[in-house]
């Protein structure tokens, strides 16, 4: 665990930044860095100019190879935040056929492939070896959500709000753009939205670069990122032949988490001291409206043999099964060859202790208000 003084000095995922991205962040909150944090403002320029320059540079060392990499149909990973989907993530990843983004090329998406080996031997210390909310290891290998790299390359994203706690209606990209553009991408020009997938696109084609060096056959990419689930459309048009699976979870539980989420981000990443947590709470009320509805609105384009929906409690209770039956149900070839793995990871969670959070009643009304229509048959009621 770092100390509170050190911890003052821990890097910011902002230092991941393009820095034209960042201005527009900066843009986003009109500047209203808190006293404290000058410093942190004063690094991220410096930082982000680098990243933007090393960028420029492995684009004329590298640009044509990666353009020349094959994205195949990847399987997403979705869910709202805090209903198992990193858990299944790092499941599905222990099967050598498969790979997907690291935290370094996440946090590092300008120039990951220039700077591969300064950061995973060299900068280990940056990072924490734990996650703040829920205490799952965390480190520059670990999987992560391809949501961050699209963030810090300056693209409308969810993510962007966690640098501006107390400011309530900020633009995704400082030009006023609507929460909702961010999570389901619906509201974007046709140029933004070309730009989103353009982006994207460029940034698997990175990663997969890094992981077919060596390799004599390319293998599947597993991505898991919450905003996703509200973005079937685009994902179909872009991988029409990509599989799915999504997660449910107790919404009581879900609710409680996703605070002590987006409270641990503010905290550790904002560049104001949150001062409004009715801020913080009415983003999490209003997402998981945004999510699920548009989730359940699109989920039919999907074609049969392609989505299989898990339930947390299920997964939670028997790894090896519901990774078993997701593996049949999506048909992602040979279980056996990756059951062993799995099994050992699941013996190797038996001592995890889970965060436990108390339902009240107030909480219990609050989920109700609000969700009410949209769990009422979920079985948790």
């Amino acid at each position: 665990m770092q100390t509170q003084s050190n911890d003052a000095w821990a890097p910011r995922i902002w230092e991941g930044m393009d820095f034209f991205a960042w201005l527009r962040l900066f843009a986003a909150g009109r500047g209203r860095v808190d006293p404290k944090f000058w410093y942190i403002a004063g690094i991220l320029g410096g930082t982000t100019f680098l990243n933007t320059l090393f960028g420029w540079i492995q684009q004329a060392r590298f640009g044509r190879a990666i353009n020349s990499v094959r994205v195949d149909p990847p399987l997403f990973v979705l869910g709202h935040w805090r209903t198992g989907t990193t858990l299944l993530h790092e499941l599905l990843l222990l099967d050598e056929r498969h790979t997907g983004p690291s935290t370094f090329h996440c946090f590092e998406p300008c120039h990951c492939i220039l700077s591969e080996t300064l950061f995973r031997k060299h900068l280990k210390f940056l990072l924490p070896s734990k996650r703040p909310m829920d205490n799952m290891l965390f480190g520059w290998e670990q999987p992560q959500e391809d949501e961050f790299a699209l963030a810090l390359l300056g693209q409308p994203s969810t993510y962007c709000e966690i640098a501006w706690p107390n400011q309530e209606g900020q633009g995704a990209r400082g030009k006023g753009q609507e929460e909702k553009s961010a999570l389901d991408l619906s509201e974007l020009s046709r140029r933004q939205l070309q730009d989103w997938k353009r982006v994207l696109m460029r940034f698997l084609k990175t990663v997969l670069y890094l992981d077919n060096r060596g390799r004599t056959s390319q293998r599947r990419l597993v991505l898991k990122s919450p905003p996703h689930t509200a973005r079937i459309p685009v994902l179909l048009e872009m991988f029409p032949q990509a599989k799915f699976v999504y997660l449910q979870r107790d919404p009581y539980v879900v609710y409680l988490s996703t605070l002590n989420l987006w409270q641990s981000f503010a905290k550790k990443h904002g560049m104001q001291v949150p001062r409004k947590p009715e801020l913080i709470e009415a983003k999490v009320l209003r997402e998981f409206r945004i999510l699920i509805e548009r989730y359940e609105a699109t989920k039919r384009l999907i074609p049969a043999g392609r989505l299989i929906e898990v339930r947390y409690e299920d997964l939670a209770a028997d790894l090896v099964s519901e990774t078993a039956r997701v593996y049949d149900e999506l048909d992602l070839g040979d279980w056996p060859a990756a059951r062993v793995r799995v099994e050992e990871n699941a013996a190797g969670r038996r001592s995890y202790a889970k965060n436990r959070y108390e339902i009240t009643p107030e909480v219990r009304k609050r989920v109700d208000d609000n969700w009410g229509d949209l769990i009422a048959g979920w079985g948790y009621l």
